[in-house]
């Protein structure tokens, strides 16, 4: 009996100081993964059993948003805490602006707004809190926020290590594949062949193995899944099997508005890349286990914005949300969103209340025991995790632009299962009832009137109160130049991409002697 007494104090006892015990935090960072790229959110053409892992032993967001439909404003709210509009970064950073847009020849009524070009010095990050807090910080991957010229690298807003992270914002100097030629991280002969996703993975794992007995914050941010898309050969042939075996589609793509957009899974190059960042996902989980430090180390898996499936590497299919990265619709915007907690013994939950990227900073510091220092945008999500009660609010974006891949400059409220875009070029609202109709495909601005006026009003008071640049109309403007210019380009652009889908999907395919140039320009 004594025995059993003693076992069942150190039981307790242990329980009470694991509870103390301020748990690490591993945040992981996909780059263009789309809210159904992965098995566990839908996919039965992609493979992601390693990050599948977390949703299943954590929590998914099943309305999980980014703050943007493009990078590096997405990035910048999620280590801010706060929208575009406040830190001032709109749109991906080296887009072209102002008068300079013109240079692009896409013959658009609006000249896109000016934007900040490097996350502002003047805010508080979420590595400078947790680093000032004693721990250990460390950056591997993609930044696209700075570069040395403004001295706005990870090092520079909190990271104590960065490997990888440049001015850049995708791997298009080495690609996928060892020589890397990226200045922030070592080349070494040995290597040559390894993937970029599974180096990453390997420094962030080294990183953590130093610093076992250290609180760390670990920030791998993915190079993948954005183009150019490149996979190894074996890969590529498993997936084109799995594509045949699932039935190949005639026509590969559909009509947008400015370019064409992919109707199905079915591109084995992107799928052999997804899974190389599975791999490495996994790579860096096998990692915490080995070391026992899975059970106190929070776990987020989030991407940067939609999938694309216009634009860039055309990549992925989307469907049934409308659009992909770059858009103003659903697939722009709504991503893949866990969080795993595991001192907080949450397994396989699902939350269906709308969140979004800037959420993530509160809600790490509640979960880490530390005071956030300043007021953000963003709201803790812990009372969620928690079942406890989460007010209703709207949630925000403004993008002053038009995306690569064909969206169009507008702002968007959500609120509960309503959406009301406001479009700049001409003024008119759209608004979707997004529990009716996740394609958005009906607008039913004119049916509800007092939900739609309601929603319009407090957008617009939102864009007076943060400052929102909106773009302006340029005045060489030509309609109708810009319209043959659009049927002429959709054309040519549908017609290609119907090519290299079917060259890719060949069983002789070659991209090159190497296996790494399968982009399109």
């Amino acid at each position: 009996m004594r025995a059993i007494f003693l076992i069942s104090c150190l039981v307790l006892f242990w329980g009470c100081e694991k509870s103390t015990i301020k748990p690490n935090f591993l945040f992981i960072l996909v780059d263009d993964l789309g809210y159904y790229d992965l098995s566990v959110m839908g996919s039965t053409f992609y493979e992601t059993p390693n990050i599948d892992r977390i949703a299943n032993e954590g929590t998914l967001f099943t309305q999980g948003y980014a703050n943007a439909s493009v990078c590096s404003p997405s990035r910048a709210s999620l280590l801010t805490g706060f929208y575009p509009t406040v830190h001032g970064i709109t749109d991906w950073i080296g887009a072209k602006n102002g008068t300079d847009w013109r240079s692009k020849g896409r013959k658009t009524k609006l000249l896109p707004s000016q934007y900040v070009n490097h996350l502002p010095f003047e805010m508080t990050t979420l590595p400078e809190v947790f680093q000032s807090s004693g721990y250990k910080t460390f950056f591997a991957g993609k930044w696209h926020l700075g570069s040395v010229a403004e001295k706005s690298l990870p090092t520079d807003h909190g990271f104590d290590i960065n490997k990888g992270g440049y001015r850049v914002g995708g791997p298009f100097s080495g690609g996928f594949f060892s020589p890397y030629i990226n200045p922030f991280l070592e080349d070494k002969p040995e290597e040559k062949g390894l993937s970029l996703s599974m180096k990453l993975a390997q420094e962030t794992a080294n990183f953590i193995k130093e610093n076992a007995d250290n609180q760390f914050f670990a920030y791998l941010s993915f190079y993948a899944v954005h183009a150019p898309i490149q996979t190894s050969k074996d890969k590529w042939k498993r997936y084109r099997d799995k594509a045949v075996a699932q039935g190949i589609l005639e026509e590969g793509f559909f009509m947008e508005k400015r370019l064409p957009m992919r109707i199905k899974q079915d591109n084995p190059i992107y799928a052999g890349l997804i899974e190389q960042t599975d791999e490495a996902v996994g790579h860096v989980l096998q990692t915490l286990d080995a070391l026992n430090l899975d059970e106190n180390t929070v776990v987020v898996f989030v991407s940067d914005n939609g999938g694309v499936s216009a634009g860039d590497a055309f990549a992925t299919s989307n469907l049934p949300l409308r659009g992909g990265k770059g858009y103003q619709w659903e697939a722009g915007t709504k991503t893949p969103f866990f969080i795993k907690t595991p001192h907080l013994n949450i397994q396989g939950k699902k939350i269906d209340t709308p969140v979004m990227g800037a959420d993530l900073f509160p809600t790490l510091l509640e979960l880490a025991g530390l005071e956030n220092p300043v007021q953000v945008d963003g709201k803790s999500l812990v009372p969620l995790l928690r079942d406890e009660s989460f007010d209703e609010r709207p949630l925000f974006w403004h993008y002053p632009h038009y995306g690569n891949q064909g969206g169009d400059p507008s702002a968007i409220i959500r609120k509960g299962d309503w959406k009301l875009i406001k479009y700049f070029e001409d003024g008119t609202n759209e608004l979707y009832n997004l529990k009716e109709d996740i394609g958005e495909k009906t607008d039913v601005f004119n049916q509800y009137p007092e939900i739609a006026m309601d929603l319009k009003n407090t957008l617009e008071e939102w864009l007076v109160s943060t400052n929102a640049k909106i773009p302006e109309v340029d005045p060489i403007h030509n309609e109708e130049e810009e319209r043959e210019w659009l049927i002429n380009h959709k054309i040519k652009v549908k017609a290609m991409l119907e090519k290299r889908r079917m060259d890719e999907l060949k069983p002789n395919y070659e991209p090159n002697e190497d296996w790494w140039g399968s982009t399109f320009d």
